[in-house]
C-alpha cells in the first residue's frame, strides 16, 4: 500500500524523512527532528506524546466501535507516538505499517515492553543479580534480554528500576538492585549499557528506562503506591544518585512514579523532571509516566480533572502519556487555552523524535521485524549459557556449619523436600511478562542430573497453582496433608534438601507484605524435619529479604538462591554438588523481625546509640538492633583472610587504600572485597558506613593478591541541602572486608 500523499506538505514531510540518503546523511538528527516538527500540526504533535497498551488482536479485524476504534483511528491520524504490551515481528510489523502507511506525516511508532529480567530466557531476578556484585554477568544479562526482546519487535524496555529501597516488605524490592546508593549506581550503569550497548540502531539493542523518578521505593509502610516522605539529604545523596549515573550512562528514557515526594506527586513534580533531571543534569531524552500515573493526580488531590491533570503532567515535563488519554483528549485544548506553552510540547516532542531516530526508526520503521531472527534468537543456547552463569553467581550461602556443603556427588540417601523444588513457574519469579509458564528447570530436575540417590516429598501444599501476574497468590495455612510423608523421608535420609520461600508472585509490583516469614505451613514442615535429621540444608526460593531467626539458629546449611530464572535448577544444583563455589552477597539487610523494618547498614548514628545501664538509649525492649544478616554478607566454601591494610594520603586528591586478601582453604574461590567510609564530623550528618568501592576477585588455594582502591573527591563528598557538592575536610574512617560489618579498620585526615 502506497502512502497517501493528500498535498504538497505531506510530499515535503516525506522527501525530509526518506529521500536522497546523502542529503540525509549531511543532515544530523537535531537538523531532521526540527525539519519534521515545523511540518506537525498542534494535534500531530501531542499525538506523539501520547502512548497506548496493545488493544486489540491486530490479526483480527479492524475495531468498528468502541474505545477500541478510537484508538485505531487515533494511530491513523498519527495521534499516537508509542504502544506498549504489543509483541512478535508479526504484530509489530502490522502496526508499524498502518501509522507508517496511513498517517499523515508517516512517523514510526516506539514499542515498549517491560523487559525486566529477560524474555523468553528468564535471567534471575534483578534482586538476584545484584547478589552477585558482577557487573560483566549484570550487564550481559540485560544484552540477552536486548537480544530476545528486539527479535520480536520491542525497541524500548522499562528497565532498569534503580529505586533504592530500604523495606523488604515493598514487593518492588525484586526489581530492583538493593539498599546501597554506590552498588545501585554501578548497577544502573552496567544495566543501561547492556540493553543499549554501543550502538542503539542495532538490531539487538533497545532503549533503555530508569525508572521510578523518584522516592517510590521509600513508599510509607513498605504498601505499594504510597505515599513517601523524606528529606533533601536522603533524596540528593541516596535516592538520585542510581538516577544520574543512568543519565550520565546515557539512557534514553526516564519514567516518573506513582508516589507523592514532598506533597507533590512526582508526575507532576516540575522541580524533580525539569529542574533537576533535564536542566541541572542535562538529560536529553524523554520523560515517560508511569501506567496512567498522570491520571492519578486527580485521585491524588492534586488535579480537579484529567484535563488538569493533563496541564500539571506536561508543565512539569512529563514528556509522554502511558494509557491515561490525558494528553491525546485534552492537552491540544490547553495550549489553546495558552495553559501550556506550545515550546513545552515541542520540547517534549522533539525529545520522544529524537529517540526514534537514534533507534534508526526513520530509517527503516521495521528493523525489528525480521521473522527469520525473531526465530533463531528466542531461547538461544548462548542466551541460557548466560543466564545459568548469572544464577549461579547470584546465589549467596548464609550459613554452612561442619562443611554440610557441598554435598558430595555419591552421597547415599539424599531427600529434597518442599513444594518448590519440583515447581518449573514459580522460579521464573515476577515480572517475567514475555516469559513462558513452566519453563524454568526445577530444583529437583537440577538435582538429578547429579545424582540417583534423590527420592523426593512435596510436604504440605502451601500456594495456589492458579497463581498469576495479576492476582495474589492463595497460602494453604491448615491443611497438613503431605507433612507425614516428608518427615518420613527425612527420617530415613542422610541428608535434607528442603526447599522453602515464596512463591514467584509473591514479590513484585502491588505484592506488599507486613508478615516476612515462610508462608503457610513451610516453617512447620522444616521444624518437622529438622526434629528427626539435623543434616538439613535449607534452599530459599524469595523475591525479598526474609525473616529467618529460627532457621538461622538451627539450620546448619543455608542457601539463598532467589528465584533464578530459566535455569533455576541447574545453578543450584552446580551450587549444592560443589561444582561452582558461591560468591554472591547480600544486596540487601535481612532483618531479625518485621519490626526492624526498614533496616539498613548506612544509617546514621543517633544522639545515643550506645548500650546504657536504663533504659534511655536508641533500641528495642524485646528484639536486637543488629541485622540477621547484613547488607555485603555472604559466605564461600573456602575462607577468606585480609590483612595488611595501607592508606596512602600523599596524593589528598587520589587516596590509597590497599589490602591483601588471601584464601586459606583448599578450594579456588571468589570473594567480593568491599570498602566503606565513614566521614566522621559534617555539615550534613554522615551515615555511620558508606560503601564506595568494591572488587571481585578469584583466588587459587593459599594464594593471595593486594586489591588497590582509590578515593577521590567522588567518594569523599556529598550534596548539602542546597544540592551542591561538598568535600569537607575532617577526619574518615575505612574499613576493608567480607560484608559491611566485618573488616579491617583505619582512618586518614583530609585537611
Amino acid at each position: 500500500m502506497k502512502p497517501r500523499l493528500k498535498h504538497s506538505l505531506v510530499f515535503l514531510a516525506y522527501f525530509a524523512l526518506y529521500s536522497i540518503p546523502n542529503m540525509a546523511q549531511n543532515k544530523t538528527i537535531t537538523q531532521k527532528v526540527d525539519s519534521l516538527l515545523n511540518l506537525m500540526t498542534l494535534e500531530e504533535k501531542v499525538g506523539q506524546m501520547n502512548q497506548y497498551n496493545g488493544f486489540w488482536d491486530v490479526t483480527g479485524p479492524v475495531p468498528e466501535e468502541g474505545n477500541a476504534a478510537i484508538k485505531y483511528e487515533h494511530l491513523k491520524k498519527g495521534w499516537v507516538g508509542s504502544m506498549l504490551n504489543v509483541t512478535g515481528v508479526e504484530n509489530v510489523r502490522k502496526l508499524q505499517k498502518l501509522v507508517v502507511e496511513e498517517s499523515r506525516l508517516g512517523i514510526p511508532l516506539i514499542f515498549g515492553f517491560d523487559v525486566i529480567h529477560g524474555y523468553k530466557t528468564v535471567a534471575p531476578i534483578p534482586l538476584a543479580e545484584a547478589a552477585s556484585w558482577d557487573l560483566d554477568a549484570i550487564k550481559r544479562s540485560a544484552q540477552i534480554a536486548a537480544d530476545e526482546a528486539a527479535a520480536v519487535g520491542i525497541n524500548w524496555t522499562f528497565a532498569p528500576m534503580v529505586d533504592i529501597s530500604r523495606d523488604a516488605r515493598w514487593g518492588r524490592v525484586m526489581e530492583g538492585a538493593g539498599e546501597d546508593t554506590y552498588l545501585g549506581m554501578q548497577i544502573a550503569k552496567a544495566r543501561v549499557k547492556g540493553f543499549q550497548g554501543d550502538d542503539l540502531t542495532s538490531n539487538n539493542t533497545i532503549a533503555a528506562c530508569a525508572k521510578h523518578f523518584a522516592g517510590y521505593g521509600f513508599a510509607e509502610a513498605g504498601r505499594d503506591y504510597n505515599t513517601a516522605d523524606f528529606g533533601t539529604s536522603t533524596l540528593f545523596n541516596t535516592v538520585l544518585p542510581p538516577f544520574k549515573a543512568a543519565v550520565d550512562a546515557d539512557v534514553k528514557t526516564v519514567m516518573n512514579g506513582f508516589n507523592v515526594l514532598n506533597g507533590v506527586p512526582v508526575t507532576g513534580d516540575s522541580y524533580l523532571q525539569r529542574d533537576i533531571l533535564k536542566e541541572k543534569w542535562g538529560f536529553d531524552g524523554f520523560v515517560i509516566s508511569d501506567w496512567a500515573s498522570i491520571g492519578e493526580l486527580v485521585p491524588h488531590g492534586f488535579a480537579e480533572n484529567l484535563a488538569q491533570a493533563a496541564e500539571i503532567a506536561a508543565n512539569a515535563g512529563s514528556d509522554m502519556d502511558m494509557e491515561a488519554t490525558a494528553y491525546v483528549t485534552h492537552l491540544a485544548d490547553k495550549v489553546k487555552a495558552g495553559k501550556v506553552s506550545e515550546s513545552h510540547i515541542d520540547d517534549a516532542v522533539r525529545r520522544i523524535l529524537t529517540v526514534k531516530y537514534e533507534l534508526g526508526l526513520f530509517d527503516d520503521p521495521y528493523r525489528y521485524c525480521n521473522a527469520q531472527r525473531e526465530k533463531e534468537r528466542l531461547n538461544h543456547k548462548e542466551h541460557h549459557a548466560g543466564v545459568l552463569d548469572m544464577a549461579k553467581k547470584s546465589i549467596v550461602l548464609l550459613k554452612n556449619e561442619g562443611n554440610l556443603l557441598p554435598i558430595k556427588k555419591n552421597q547415599p540417601k539424599i531427600a529434597v523436600i518442599g513444594e518448590l523444588a519440583n515447581d518449573n513457574n514459580s522460579p521464573l519469579g515476577s515480572w517475567r511478562l514475555g516469559s513462558d509458564n513452566n519453563t524454568a528447570v526445577s530444583v529437583l530436575e537440577g538435582l538429578k542430573k547429579f545424582s540417583s540417590n534423590i527420592t523426593y516429598a512435596r510436604g504440605p501444599k502451601v500456594f495456589d497453582p492458579e497463581a498469576s501476574f495479576l492476582n495474589h497468590v492463595k497460602i494453604n495455612e491448615s491443611d497438613e496433608t503431605g507433612m507425614d510423608e516428608a518427615v518420613a523421608l527425612a527420617k530415613e535420609s542422610d541428608v535434607v534438601l528442603i526447599v522453602l520461600g515464596e512463591h514467584g508472585f509473591q514479590s513484585g509490583e502491588g505484592r506488599s507484605r507486613t508478615k516476612l516469614g515462610l508462608p503457610g505451613l513451610q516453617l512447620k514442615l522444616l521444624q518437622e524435619v529438622y526434629k528427626v535429621n539435623k543434616n538439613a540444608v535449607l534452599v530459599l526460593m524469595n523475591g525479598r529479604p526474609l525473616t529467618l531467626e529460627w532457621e538461622a539458629e538451627n539450620i546448619p546449611a543455608i542457601l539463598e538462591t532467589w528465584q533464578l530464572g530459566t535455569q533455576t535448577g541447574n545453578a543450584i544444583a552446580q551450587v549444592v554438588f560443589g561444582d561452582y563455589n558461591p560468591s554472591g552477597k547480600l544486596p540487601m539487610t535481612f532483618p531479625r523481625s518485621v519490626g526492624q523494618v526498614p533496616i539498613y547498614y548506612n544509617h546514621n548514628s543517633t544522639g545515643r546509640p550506645n548500650p546504657q545501664p536504663n533504659v534511655f538509649w536508641s533500641h528495642y525492649s524485646d528484639e536486637k538492633n543488629e541485622p540477621l544478616f547484613p547488607f555485603g554478607y555472604g559466605l564461600s566454601y573456602t575462607t577468606f583472610a585480609y590483612s595488611d591494610l595501607k592508606i596512602d594520603t600523599s596524593d589528598k586528591n587520589n587516596i590509597k587504600v590497599e589490602v591483601t586478601v588471601t584464601n586459606m582453604g583448599e578450594r579456588e574461590g571468589e570473594e567480593v572485597v568491599q570498602l566503606y567510609i565513614h566521614d566522621k564530623v559534617a555539615s550534613i550528618v554522615r551515615p555511620v558506613k558508606e560503601l564506595k568501592g568494591f572488587q571481585k576477585i578469584n583466588l587459587a588455594p593459599k594464594a593471595s593478591q593486594k586489591v588497590q582502591f582509590n578515593l577521590t573527591d567522588k567518594e569523599l563528598g556529598f550534596y548539602n541541602n542546597a544540592y551542591e557538592f561538598v568535600v569537607e575536610s575532617g577526619t574518615f574512617d575505612i574499613m576493608v572486608g567480607t560484608n559491611s560489618q566485618l573488616g579491617l579498620q583505619g582512618s586518614f585526615t583530609l585537611n
